[in-house]
């Protein structure tokens, strides 16, 4: 495709530059922002206007096998590690979780989705698809789901947290 641009050298005249799309491979996970062009070279559209915003990211192709890599990947994270809690920096539910966990003296694993960059919404697809449950913080005890921050507390108020909690040697009993 051939689009006429000002050499920046020269801005009243228009010279010819080639524009080829990007190749996406078959079967790959493939994420492309709009780019704006300036000459003969390519600006991300987010270094001019801020931020990325809704409908900037377009998804090309995925791969059948990545959302099965990230369910194991979620199922292994879950299983070898005494409590993991699904979390947002910015979230106050999860904020009072991690509160609670560190008031029982439990150090779990904590998984910041809004640190993780593109791979955080896909995870937290992921979790939807394993657990049903869209929102953060979305907590694991044992291997086993127990929902958000109102389900641990109400669990925590029934006194039912700490034995589950001791079973999965996230705790020790207090002598």
């Amino acid at each position: 495709m051939a689009l006429m641009a000002a050499a920046p050298w020269n801005r009243g005249a228009l010279e010819p530059i080639s524009i080829s799309p990007p190749s996406i491979p078959t079967g790959t996970a493939s994420l492309f922002t709009n780019h704006t062009f300036c000459g003969a070279q390519s600006v991300p559209l987010f270094s001019r206007i801020g931020p990325r915003k809704k409908g900037l990211v377009v998804v090309r192709a995925m791969s059948a096998t990545f959302g099965a890599r990230m369910e194991e990947s979620v199922r292994k994270t879950v299983t070898e590690n005494p409590v993991v809690v699904y979390s947002k920096t910015w979230c106050s539910y999860s904020s009072e979780v991690k509160s609670l966990f560190k008031r029982l003296g439990v150090e779990p694993l904590v998984i910041e989705l809004d640190q993780l960059g593109p791979q955080g919404p896909q995870l937290q697809k992921t979790l939807l698809r394993l657990t049903g449950q869209h929102t953060v913080p979305n907590i694991f005890i044992g291997g086993k789901h127990i929902g958000g921050c109102t389900d641990t507390i109400k669990i925590h108020r029934k006194g039912e947290l700490q034995p589950l909690l001791l079973e999965a040697g996230a705790m020790k009993l207090k002598s």
